[in-house]
């Protein structure tokens, strides 16, 4: 611009991101009347002046470098350090922090979810983009949809909202650890998991399902059993059915071990009478004893997918990328009896 003043140079003395000016310059959503007021008026001060370019291509409107990103997780699923989120997040802090991109992260509490109360960080324009790690409530969901900054989704989607998420291939996990079972001759097969708590839950279990009914396994809705209460928190004490399948599938690693911990104060004994699958592949998979087998999923990939698509958007808030899925791959451990020669003798 002739005058050399930018929105940058507007930002900087505001103490606000570029986005935030462009909003408020532009007219858009996200930006309080007192804000954007304060921030018209500092462009008239400042000799601001639009470009007069008669290019239709829209340009970025700014620089990845020196940007804030904001990480979101619902309190559910803070855990401590080696778990799956804890880890994906520090993936993608350190990926972002590699490109000069900051990071500020921020807890969603139990109330503020439900009452779809949005985090500081967006209220008081302290980032210039969002990811939200984990699923989230419907009404936060809603709320969070419609601020006016480049926002992404990893671990979970919602179809209702056209928001652009990177995830794990939950569905095809499902079938595949099912399949395994079915390979290694187990014809009675349950799933531990509360269906509708997460989208990822929701596709292991219709992978699961996809396998039974591929394989002419019977469906027991006795053997589908739920492992957390309607706010995702787990249950301290599992039941188990009168009549058990010979192997269950856990929607988690988590949960595949506090199965086989259950199992065993009953004494049940895993896997040679009943076999247990879990998914995601972190530390606990490997301390449990058995080890549990289960699906990897490549959290670095999972990442580095999640910060592309965010610099994407950064670079071009009108883009959309869709949904993104990453591949995962059965870790054969020892959690699984392997029935067949029992089976070719009955």
């Amino acid at each position: 611009m002739k005058n050399g003043v930018k929105m940058l140079d507007i930002a900087k003395k505001l103490g606000v991101s570029v986005v935030t000016v462009s909003n408020a310059l532009a007219g858009r959503d996200g930006v309080s009347a007192e804000l954007r007021q304060k921030i018209c008026d500092t462009a008239d001060e400042m000799g601001y002046r639009p470009s007069n370019t008669k290019s239709n291509k829209k340009k970025p409107l700014l620089s990845k470098a020196g940007s804030n990103i904001g990480i979101l997780t619902s309190e559910r699923f803070v855990g401590p350090k080696g778990t799956f989120y804890w880890e994906l997040t520090a993936l993608i802090s350190n990926k972002l922090s590699a490109m000069n991109v900051s990071t500020l992260y921020e807890c969603i509490s139990a109330e503020s979810e439900k009452n779809g109360t949005l985090p500081n960080m967006v209220t008081e324009h302290k980032v210039d983009g969002v990811i939200v790690i984990g699923q989230i409530h419907r009404s936060y969901t809603r709320a969070i949809s419609q601020i006016d900054l480049p926002l992404i989704f990893v671990d979970f989607y919602d179809n209702r909202f056209n928001v652009d998420s990177v995830n794990s291939d939950s569905y095809h996990g499902g079938y595949v650890l099912t399949d395994y079972l079915v390979e290694m001759g187990h014809t009675k097969i349950g799933f531990f998991g509360k269906i509708n708590a997460t989208s990822s839950i929701n596709d292991r279990f219709l992978g699961y399902m996809k396998c039974l009914i591929e394989n002419h396994l019977d469906y027991r809705p006795d053997w589908t059993i739920s492992d957390r209460n309607d706010r995702g928190i787990l249950y301290d004490k599992i039941d188990f059915p009168e009549e058990m399948p010979t192997a269950f599938v856990c929607n988690s690693d988590e949960t595949a071990f506090r199965v086989i911990n259950a199992l065993k104060s009953k004494g049940v004994r895993v896997p040679e009478d009943i076999s247990v699958v879990g998914y995601d592949n972190y530390t606990v998979s490997n301390i449990c004893i058995p080890t549990i087998t289960t699906i990897e999923v490549n959290l670095d990939k999972m990442a580095a997918a999640s910060v592309g698509l965010i610099m994407r958007k950064l670079e071009n808030p009108g883009y959309s990328g869709g949904r993104r899925i990453i591949s995962g791959s059965l870790i054969v451990k020892d959690s699984v009896l392997d029935l067949r020669s029992r089976n070719s003798h009955e």
